[in-house]
């Protein structure tokens, strides 16, 4: 449990009480408290300040916790003299005091947490074996299930190799991030932290240029003449371009232009969810001729629904009508991209949050035009990956990959794309 904050913030917290009562029922040994502070260091004394600290877990020992670890924030590393006072006011060994000093990535900070023993702290507080010590008898545990001894030290050195690349790439990848809430980055954290995952991995850095979706449209030209025009020299600038999910009317038409853009200049892209779907409404009115072809989501009674409602929800209350949770999905077609960068696999498993759908009474015309959906659901029904075969990089999914995204494991349709906009997909491929 990690409890953190300044002065005064730990009073009034009726979860602190909570865990005081869950440590004494669960016991000392199934329950760690690890408190995180600030020990700053002003520039008027040059000296590392431990009151705020002292005086923190004080308050904290008063609400009945006492801290197992004591990890204290501050700019630059401090001092073992400073480790030893902290050590000496909280009445904790000076082993319990970690020093988190800034690091030059987010990728640096489990390698600093184990330089200073976090491991074998956890170890010998819950009893457990130490990975770095571990050592298995292959004749006691079948082979199939035996883990390796070699394991830990191996995920170590590729997290290490992780964060080198992070502090010594050079080269930069840009993505056009189209959508609709950009100027709130949390908005699409998953997104972000997907794009950085596979940035990392083809050795760029990446930069994005957040660009709203209504800043694309004709309205915006005639009122935000400026915006307008940066919105697309950004555009064209990018090496790729994204268009995520999200809900409602608003910058949608703008999403059509930019996929529209991706699409005639055969530009990296990649759609999700709702930017997939904007591909297949861009397909069906500039390829197909269908100029009102639209989504139920924004004109329920369009007389051509490109794309649907699922037809087991219904509309008005939007509670609980949503497609969510880990799903399958099947390739009906190998030699794909997207089916190679999958590895090559008959299925795969990715989460969904999203109630509108591709038609399917519409797949047979949106095929005859070049867009091929080489995934679906178990029933065949539901289209859940779309992607143009004459194009360096044309795909669309209906589910969230962003969401099982990782830093050694990135999602990979957003590698796919970094790829592609790196001008690397086809050797990988």
């Amino acid at each position: 449990i990690e409890l953190g904050g300044t002065i005064g913030d730990i009073e009034g917290m009726p979860f602190v009480e909570a865990f005081r009562q869950f440590a004494r029922t669960v016991g000392a040994d199934n329950f760690c408290c690890v408190h995180v502070s600030l020990v700053p260091k002003p520039k008027a004394t040059g000296e590392h300040k431990t009151k705020p600290t002292q005086v923190s877990v004080k308050e904290l020992r008063a609400l009945g916790l006492s801290p197992d670890l004591i990890v204290c924030r501050s700019e630059v590393p401090f001092s073992d003299e400073v480790r030893e006072k902290i050590s000496n006011y909280c009445h904790v060994n000076p082993s319990q005091v970690i020093c988190l000093s800034d690091q030059s990535s987010i990728y640096r900070v489990p390698l600093e947490l184990e330089k200073q023993g976090l491991v074998d702290f956890f170890c010998t507080k819950f009893g457990i074996s130490n990975p770095k010590q571990q050592t298995v008898s292959k004749t006691t545990i079948p082979a199939i299930i035996t883990p390796k001894s070699s394991r830990p030290r191996d995920f170590q050195q590729k997290w290490r190799r992780l964060a080198e690349r992070f502090d010594n790439t050079n080269k930069t990848v840009s993505i056009a991030l189209v959508g609709k809430y950009t100027k709130l980055e949390d908005s699409y954290a998953s997104v972000i932290k997907a794009l950085q995952h596979s940035a990392l991995a083809i050795n760029r850095k990446l930069a994005i240029h957040y660009i709203e979706g209504s800043d694309l449209e004709e309205e915006a030209k005639v009122g935000e003449p400026g915006r307008y025009y940066d919105a697309w020299q950004s555009l064209v600038r990018a090496d790729g371009i994204l268009v995520p999910g999200g809900f409602g009317d608003r910058g949608v038409e703008g999403k059509i232009l930019a996929i529209r853009y991706a699409r005639e200049n055969r530009k990296p892209f990649l759609g999700v969810c709702l930017g997939y779907q904007c591909a297949v409404l861009e397909l069906a009115r500039n390829v197909l001729g269908e100029k009102g072809a639209e989504s139920q989501e924004v004109n329920r009674d369009t007389p051509a629904p490109f794309i649907v409602e699922m037809p087991e929800h219904h509309g008005g209350d939007l509670g609980g009508t949503m497609r969510v949770g880990r799903r399958e999905t099947r390739f009906t077609a190998q030699g794909g991209v997207t089916w190679q960068l999958y590895k090559r696999a008959d299925r795969i498993y990715e989460r969904h949050r999203h109630r509108y759908e591709v038609n399917p009474a519409m797949v047979p015309r949106l095929e005859a035009a070049g867009l091929a959906f080489v995934g679906r659901d178990t029933t065949g029904e539901r289209m859940e990956i779309a992607e143009l075969r004459d194009h360096p990089y044309f795909v669309g999914v209906q589910f969230h990959p962003e969401y099982t995204s990782r830093p050694l494991k990135p999602s990979p349709v957003y590698h796919g794309l970094l790829l592609a906009s790196a001008g690397k997909l086809k050797s990988y491929l």
